[in-house]
């Protein structure tokens, strides 16, 4: 697995609040921006660590679950990012392809 911590920099944001009678805690306060959904986890100490992910539609999960494709993609913005690009021309004439 990934390390999971990326950042070892912590802010406390509250102390000592207490879970309600369904063991929920309230981390509004605590959020910065909005995320689609959190990774939980757990360590032996009963530490939590909240890790905000975002979804992505699972047509698209395709290059995610392959390497040599996903590390093309970062290699291709890599390389727009960086100016090293050729213009190919219009593409147009192939839109109708399918």
């Amino acid at each position: 697995m990934d390390k999971v911590i990326k950042d070892t920099h912590f802010t406390l944001v509250t102390e000592i609040q207490r879970p309600d009678a369904k063991k929920r805690l309230s981390i509004g306060q605590a959020m910065q921006e909005p995320a689609a959904a959190y990774n939980i986890y757990r360590n032996s100490l009963g530490q939590i660590v909240l890790d905000p992910v975002k979804a992505v539609p699972v047509y698209e999960t395709w290059l995610f679950e392959n390497k040599d494709a996903l590390a093309s993609v970062k290699r291709g913005l890599a390389d727009s990012a960086a100016g090293r690009i050729k213009d190919l021309g219009s593409f147009k004439r192939y839109a109708d392809e399918g």
